[in-house]
């Protein structure tokens, strides 16, 4: 495995999942965009999200990567034992700059659109990091440990298929995870598809920008970790 690769190909494809899926949430939340004149609801956010997914992973796969883009898989994987534990935080470094790099991309597509845009109208944090609907921390972490148990699971699950079909199968299992799981706190699922988006939301010269709600932000980093790690266990345990 060239490891160079792996990291650019993590870096490239986590760079693209971040600019697709806040891309829509961007599109959505500001001001004075197109998409402001039409209907929208929380479908169109599971479906940018899932495509984003879907897309990611595919440029991961076709640089020469694993197409993790989710140091939770990562981890999992290593867990499993088919991934060298001493490339976990390296991968995962180059994940969380994909995910800064991919926050920026909307950042300046989005420019003009956060300036006519304040924090109490959409300008927040949540367009690129997730938060909570009730902040109960415990419940929570909770979400994010099922929602992300299911998610690895499913993917252990899905076994072997016609190349080219994995990623979109992905994708339309982030948005089944969206419909049944994300209403409670967002549906991170990624550690780095929040932490990454949260720094660069907090260090970026966005205007009007609102609290990057560091108090919350390590849910959405220990939950899927532990949630990507039982599940792999839990398959362990129960495949034949």
């Amino acid at each position: 495995m060239d490891m160079t690769q792996v990291y650019i190909s993590e870096f490239v494809g986590t760079a693209v999942l971040i600019a697709f899926g806040s891309g829509t949430n961007a599109s959505i939340l500001l001001k004075k965009t197109i998409v402001g004149a039409f209907s929208t609801n929380w479908l169109n956010i599971i479906f940018g999200w899932a495509f984003a997914v879907a897309f990611g992973v595919y440029i991961g796969w076709q640089l020469g990567g694993p197409g993790h883009l989710n140091p939770a898989v990562t981890f999992a994987v290593a867990v499993l034992g088919t991934f060298p534990w001493e490339q976990v935080i390296p991968v995962s470094i180059a994940q969380i700059a994909g995910a800064f790099v991919g926050t920026a991309i909307t950042v300046v597509l989005y420019y003009p659109h956060f300036k006519e845009t304040k924090a109490d109208e959409g300008n927040c944090v949540g367009i690129f990091a997730t938060g909570p609907a009730i902040d109960n921390k415990p419940f929570n972490l909770i979400s994010e440990i099922i929602a992300t148990f299911m998610f690895m699971l499913a993917i252990l699950c899905l076994g072997k298929m016609v190349d080219g079909v994995g990623p979109m199968v992905i994708g339309l299992l982030v948005a089944s995870i969206g419909m049944s799981f994300g209403s409670t706190t967002g549906y991170a699922l990624n550690p780095a598809r929040d932490f990454g988006p949260r720094l660069a939301y907090t260090v970026l010269p966005i205007p009007n920008k609102g609290n990057p709600n560091w108090q919350y932000a390590w849910v959405p980093i220990v939950g899927p970790l532990i949630g990507a790690g039982l599940a792999v266990l839990f398959f362990k345990l129960v495949a034949p």
